[in-house]
């Protein structure tokens, strides 16, 4: 059998990862509520039985989107990680890693996933669960890993790899990303702060 030629100059429909992309844009625009999946249908340029083949519901939709941007960030800070093992000055390595998680976590498309995840959270707790397991504790393990090699280098001490790492980050990100996701404009103390800061806490004399 053969396939059915598209129509010349007609573009093709979305479908598996450029679906959930545009699926994604629709859902930052409209809030979950207002999000149609006629309207996902519409922008991805098929039919709403092609949209309903692929997912389910809006709500499986909605949970196959997260789970995609979920994995596409996880594992996103492990080259600076790289440079931060292979630095001979831990303090400076220490804030170029915390200028990358800053960067990253309150780019702005990074602050509208949240912001959509936690207005979803009560209605859909498994998504939000997912997507933290899936992105920020894939995260926090990877640097977890990275400051058990820093205490054998750098005479860092670590009782508890996970945890150290999350303070760490809340740290260098927590103000920032607090303001970010309420809409309010404020400068973030300089990420070296925290970092020295860290460093009192947890650097053997």
């Amino acid at each position: 059998m053969t396939a059915t030629p598209r129509t010349p100059g007609r573009p093709a429909g979305r479908t598996g990862d450029a679906l959930l992309d545009t699926a994604r844009e629709v859902f930052l625009e409209y809030g979950y509520a207002g999000t149609s999946m006629d309207e996902v249908a519409r922008r991805a340029r098929i039919s709403k039985a092609s949209l309903y083949r692929e997912h389910a519901s809006k709500s499986a939709l909605y949970a196959a989107v997260v789970g995609q941007w979920a994995i596409a960030g996880r594992g996103a800070m492990r080259p600076a990680l790289v440079e931060l093992k292979a630095s001979r000055d831990l303090r400076k390595g220490l804030i170029a890693l915390g200028e990358t998680l800053r960067a990253g976590m309150l780019s702005a498309p990074v602050i509208a996933m949240r912001r959509l995840v936690i207005a979803e959270a009560a209605a859909q707790p498994q998504v939000a669960r997912d997507y933290l397991a899936q992105s920020w504790d894939t995260n926090i393990h990877d640097l977890a890993e990275a400051m058990v090699q820093l205490a054998e280098a750098h005479g860092l001490r670590v009782d508890d790899a996970d945890a150290l790492a999350s303070e760490f980050t809340w740290l260098v990100v927590g103000a920032p990303l607090n303001a970010g996701l309420l809409g309010v404009e404020r400068v973030a103390p300089p990420v070296d702060r925290a970092v020295d800061l860290f460093l009192a806490g947890y650097l053997r004399r």
